[in-house]
This record gives C-alpha cells, sequence and structure tokens, in this order.
C-alpha cells in the first residue's frame, strides 16, 4: 500500500488509548472466535515463513503457489498464472451471491531493521536492475496470512453459508498493476462474477485488536507525473548565454504549491508532492535539461483532472515567462500505467459491515478513521463494474504496549513502509480474520 497511513479520528482514538485489554471477549458469542484461536499457531508458522520469505511485485511465484496449495487443500478449485503470478480460488456452495476477497503478495524494495528472529535476509534485482534487500514492509504476509485463516473458516462453516466465495492473491499492488492485469486476464468472464468485493489491510496507527473503517472514500486517485524542464546549457561563469533549467524547474517547484492553497477548495483533498529533482553533473557546468518526479493526490475525478492540468499549465507558463521558444516547453507525461484510483467503500454494505463487527467485537473495538491519500488497486475491482458493492477495511497492528507508550500518537511509532514496521502478529491475525470471516458469513448467509 502507498504511505502515508490512516490516522483515527480524534474522539475514537482518545477512547482506544484508555482501553486496557489486549483483545476483550466479544460481544457475539460463537465458535468462531475459539475456531481461529485454535488455528494461529499453525498460522503464525505460515506467517513467519511468509515474512521471511518475501518477493517483489511481479516476482511472486513462490508465494502465489503457497497461496495456491493452502486453497487446494481446503477443496477450493485454483487456477495460478492468472494475470501473471495471480491465483483465483473458487469454493461453490449452492445458490447465493459471488463474494471476492483478495490478498495482496508482494513485499517492497526495503532492508529490514526489525530485529525479528525471522527477519527477512532476502535479496533480489529489481525491474531496474538494481540489487536490492526485500521485506513485507506493507504488511502483505499478515494480509496473505489472514486470507489463508479466512478461507479454512469459511470452508469449515459451510453449513452457514450460500452461494460462491471467489478469492483471490494478487500480484504487483505496490506498483499498481496487479489488479488491472488481472481483470484483463478474464477475473470476471473466466471466473464467477462478483456481486460483493472485500479486502483488509493492516495499519500503523492503530493498536493491534482494532477493526478501523471509513465510509465513502478510503483512499485516494494518486498519479506519477515526469516534468522534463528543457533549457540551453553552458558555462557557469557565462550564465547570460544560456537558459538554465535549473532555475526554471525551480519555479516551476515554486508555483506548483499554489495548485493547492489558491486553485482548490479548502474543503477538497489535494496533495502535490515533488519527490525528485534530478539536474546538472557540475558546479560550473548550466546543464541543458532538469527531470522532475511528482506525486499528485485527490479524491475526486474532478480535482484530479484539475491537479493534472495545472501542472502542465504551470510548467508551460512558466517556460514562456524565461522567454524559451516552443521547441523548448517542458515536456510533462503523466504515467497512467501507475495510477491508483480512489478506493470508495460502498455505502450499503459498509453500514452493514459495521453492525455486525459492533455486534462481534462491540463498539470499542470498530472505529470510524478519515480516508488515507494512501493508494490501493483495490479499487479496480469495483471500478470495472459499478453494480458491485465494495469495501476496504484496515486491522490495527501495533502492539498495545507502545501504543499506550506512545500515548496513541501514531507519529512516534514505525510507519507502513517503515524498515521497522513489525505488526503484533498474534491479536493483529486474531482480529482480521474473525472480521473478514464475519463479513463473508454475514454476505453469504443463508
Amino acid at each position: 500500500m502507498n504511505p502515508p497511513s490512516f490516522r483515527v479520528i480524534p474522539s475514537p482514538r482518545a477512547l482506544l488509548a484508555t482501553t486496557a485489554l489486549l483483545l476483550p471477549a466479544p460481544v457475539l458469542a460463537d465458535p468462531l472466535a475459539e475456531q481461529i484461536k485454535a488455528d494461529l499457531p499453525n498460522l503464525l508458522t505460515l506467517y513467519r515463513d511468509l515474512h521471511a520469505h518475501p518477493e517483489l511485485s511481479l516476482q511472486e511465484k513462490t508465494t502465489s503457489a503457497r497461496l495456491a496449495t493452502e486453497a487446494k487443500k481446503l477443496g477450493f478449485t485454483v487456477t495460478p498464472g492468472v494475470g501473471g503470478n495471480g491465483v483465483v480460488a473458487v469454493l461453490e456452495n449452492g445458490p447465493g451471491p459471488v463474494l471476492l476477497v483478495r490478498t495482496d503478495l508482494d513485499g517492497l524494495p526495503v532492508e529490514e531493521a526489525t530485529g525479528l528472529p525471522y527477519a527477512s535476509q532476502v535479496k533480489a534485482v529489481t525491474r531496474e536492475g538494481a540489487q536490492t534487500r526485500v521485506m513485507h514492509a506493507c504488511g502483505h504476509d499478515l494480509h496473505m496470512t489472514a486470507w489463508v485463516g479466512t478461507a479454512r473458516r469459511l470452508a469449515a462453516l459451510k453449513e452457514r453459508w450460500s452461494g460462491t466465495l471467489v478469492m483471490i492473491g494478487q500480484p504487483a499492488e505496490e506498483v499498481g498493476v496487479g489488479a488491472r492485469a488481472m481483470l484483463a486476464d478474464g477475473l470476471y468472464t473466466r471466473f464467477p462474477k462478483p456481486q460483493f468485493a472485500l479486502a483488509l489491510h493492516d495499519v500503523a496507527d492503530l493498536p493491534a485488536g482494532t477493526v478501523g473503517y471509513s465510509r465513502g472514500h478510503m483512499s485516494a486517485n494518486v498519479d506519477s507525473v515526469d516534468i522534463l524542464v528543457k533549457g540551453v546549457g553552458g558555462h557557469g561563469a557565462s550564465p547570460h548565454t544560456t537558459r538554465d533549467p535549473i532555475v526554471l524547474a525551480s519555479r516551476i517547484v515554486g508555483t506548483l504549491q499554489t495548485l493547492v492553497s489558491r486553485e482548490i477548495a479548502p474543503q477538497e483533498t489535494a496533495v502535490v508532492t515533488v519527490g525528485s529533482f534530478l539536474a546538472g553533473s557540475k558546479h560550473n557546468i548550466i546543464p541543458s535539461e532538469a527531470r522532475l518526479q511528482l506525486t499528485v493526490r485527490s479524491y475526486s475525478a474532478e480535482t484530479r483532472r484539475h491537479l493534472l492540468e495545472g501542472i502542465a499549465r504551470i510548467a508551460r507558463g512558466e517556460a514562456i515567462a524565461a522567454g524559451l521558444p516552443e521547441e523548448h516547453m517542458p515536456v510533462v507525461t503523466t504515467k497512467e500505467e501507475e495510477f491508483y484510483p480512489s478506493v470508495f467503500n460502498t455505502g450499503p454494505l459498509t453500514e452493514r459491515l459495521v453492525a455486525a463487527w459492533t455486534r462481534r467485537f462491540g463498539a470499542e473495538r470498530v472505529v470510524e478513521v478519515p480516508p488515507t491519500t494512501g493508494g490501493e488497486d483495490f479499487s479496480r475491482y469495483s471500478l470495472s463494474d459499478k453494480s458491485i458493492q465494495s469495501m476496504l477495511f484496515v486491522v490495527g497492528g501495533v502492539p498495545r504496549a507502545r501504543w499506550d507508550a506512545a500515548g496513541g500518537d501514531p507519529t512516534k511509532l514505525p510507519s507502513l513502509h517503515s524498515p521497522r514496521w513489525a505488526p503484533d502478529a498474534e491479536p493483529t491475525l486474531q482480529t482480521a480474520i474473525e472480521a473478514m470471516s464475519t463479513a463473508a458469513l454475514d454476505i453469504l448467509a443463508k
């Protein structure tokens, strides 16, 4: 998942900070919680193995095969190699709705610094050819283990539900292409098409044992934009004979800040961040070009359009002001292949599942969180068909003692994508599996 992570609305956070127990007894008493608890030793072994052996985006062959094997044991019809390294597991159980449950598979090019006994020592080569360490710094190992745990519970509780369960392991979430690849490879034509879609994500700003949700937008539109700023290079001692692209690019960076502060309504969310500025090679040489890399985030399609058009307008306007001819205008490229559409939680499904979780866990463990400006390509499963109701929810992963020591302030704790991020595996998995199983049983209830 693309950070920043989720922030708790203040009033629930204050309540959570005073909660003393790690995992209070569920309000709704049935065998589900005990069954999950009994399965946890085996699931924790799986989790630690997945954590110790992460694979980069588009390289998830062993990880995908591991999930396929687990699903086959439970009687699912399993198809590997969907959209690259994706896996689709289908369990038909009579008439009823079709529910899709997604997990993501890929790790990140991060060197782990958690100090865990099962910390990753994996090395790999990126798509760009660079050697890197690899870590599950976003919790996809936990997501996969919860996926397996949920599949086990649903397979064991077939008498309680009716319909079709489609569980997918999606590759390449971290680079934004996995969902699109699975859909393009016939996810909704080769396999039962869902009426409902669910996914979960661990977060580093809620204590373990907590379920979080947002109404409506859960994550942002995320665009990557490149700007090639052209100039006329020359000697640093004679700047008047050049058109300095560093000065022009600096003006573009400064003016871009007005897009959000002066062109977007204060009630709207928008982010324009210049994350990379590359130019030049020596003290006394004015280069012929500079390159900027931007991340652009929004919720609404209209705000997204305004930001992208504004970036192109500002880049061109500053070049004109600098006296550059038409052939030296900046080249602005929006990288559509890296676009993450905003995740939008469907209203009826959200209210239905929040009620189910509140009955099970109690109101103190089910909290509303504001939407994040991070990115998630889970949105593509419902964007491809507006009739599909979908929901992405989160589970807290911060160890209770660390949460309390930080006073409920997530800025004092490791974030997602940090080399030090280590969720409290046992209570987080228990909550994640219980929440996803509860949601699935509610949707597919007889």
